[in-house]
């Protein structure tokens, strides 16, 4: 019987899932539950066999939404009685200093993982609430909790600590915690691979944007720099998120706006980014917005890519030099539009691009760069849920760590 993993994503209002293959690494199944507590009707969505099933009903809550998903899996397949389930992986954003590795969701943990929403707010919470449903629901399937801020856990004192008052930073766990880590490790262990390079002192820049949008700087798969830090607001420009600001624009703000805590969260993690500067924070709108002349438009793309290419510079430098640089995620794996202008302001560095093969759109993990460009240009798809469900069949096969330690969360002093 094959071996399977159930990812689940929770949201705030919304439940991403995934049912993924241990042995192919294929997802056999997946669907997405929209619009829970909303006043307007929800949405399901279950694919499976090539085949779409969807629902249009009021969602109340999460425990309604995972009951009805654990219903589509038994009316319309795999049936989860016989897909040789070994465990329910959990993404959660936010591990903070308590969760270096993934761990074992039991009540403790989830209290943990709650109290850590004062880091991710928008995340952590549902997070922990979708793991508490699930234990409910399926008790005799381990659930296991996988955190996307564990590999930048790794990271350098020198690039983790803030220049804060060293008291206030630990008082109040302030440090750089990073985010998609999942997908950073992910990518950056299968790159090698691609290219036809060792592991062992390779330098890479992983350049995961999509709505969300984050940098990290890797040599031989250790992370030594990230772009997001206490929370994923910092770094790049994202499709709602401010990404580097000056932190005295909130002072200016609170100032002279009479702006208060959670307008000022709200303006810069959902009005701000690209939809802050076009009214768009899908990457395609702003591309047509561009086509047709839109001034906005193309200011937020220069500024977009400006970003970028910012980060590339500074990762280069820290690492002593760059071997490649890959794309994942929804705008780099898609957008040849983007990837053509980050790469033409590395030209002068001798990065060249085959044209042709960045413009050619693939699901296809692909090198992109000529034969003689100074740096490797690759795009790979990200695949977090596999990421997940391996970690999470590790946990609950051997109950412990890729290392062969017993998982245990770490307690903050």
């Amino acid at each position: 019987m094959a071996k399977t993993v159930l990812v689940i994503n929770s949201g705030s209002s919304s439940i991403k899932y995934q049912l993924v293959d241990l042995e192919s690494g294929e997802g056999l199944a997946s669907g997405l539950v929209e619009k829970i507590g909303e006043p307007i009707d929800g949405h399901y969505k279950h694919e499976y066999n090539g085949e779409k099933h969807e629902l249009t009903e009021p969602i109340h809550d999460h425990e309604q939404g995972l009951k009805r998903v654990l219903g589509f899996f038994k009316e319309y397949g795999p049936n989860l009685d016989e897909a040789g389930i070994v465990a329910v992986g959990h993404r959660v954003v936010q591990g903070g200093s308590i969760f270096p590795q993934p761990a074992l969701v039991n009540a403790k943990t989830i209290g943990q993982v709650k109290d850590l929403a004062v880091l991710a707010p928008l995340h952590n919470g549902p997070e922990a609430k979708g793991a508490e449903v699930m234990t409910a629901l399926l008790p005799d399937v381990p659930q296991i909790f996988v955190f996307d801020s564990s590999f930048f856990f790794q990271l350098p004192k020198e690039a983790s600590t803030y220049a804060l008052n060293k008291q206030i930073a630990e008082q109040y766990h302030i440090r750089r915690y990073g985010a998609h880590g999942t997908s950073h490790e992910f990518v950056g262990s299968v790159v090698p691979e691609l290219i036809g390079k060792p592991a062992e002192g390779l330098k890479q820049i992983v350049l995961h944007i999509g709505n969300g949008a984050s940098a990290s700087a890797q040599i031989s798969g250790k992370p030594v720099d990230t772009s997001m830090g206490l929370t994923p607001l910092e770094g790049l420009v994202m499709g709602g998120r401010t990404g580097d600001i000056d932190p005295a624009v909130v002072f200016h703000l609170i100032r002279n706006a009479h702006m208060n805590v959670d307008e000022l969260d709200t303006l810069f993690n959902k009005k701000s980014g690209l939809a802050g500067l076009t009214g768009y924070g899908d990457m395609r709108e702003v591309h047509r917005l561009a086509a047709e002349g839109n001034e906005d438009a193309k200011l937020a793309l220069q500024v977009y890519v400006h970003r970028i290419v910012g980060y590339i510079g500074n990762y280069t430098a820290q690492m002593g030099g760059v071997d490649v640089i890959t794309f994942t995620a929804g705008v780099g794996e898609n957008d040849d539009i983007v990837r053509k202008m980050v790469c033409d302001k590395l030209a002068p560095f001798g990065v060249k691009i085959d044209e042709e093969k960045n413009a050619t759109r693939s699901k296809e993990p692909r090198v992109i760069s000529t034969p003689d460009s100074s740096v490797i240009i690759a795009i790979y798809p990200t695949n977090e849920e596999l990421a997940i469900a391996r970690k999470s069949a590790a946990i609950a096969v051997a109950g412990k760590d890729s290392y062969g330690n017993v998982v245990e969360p770490v307690d903050e002093a």
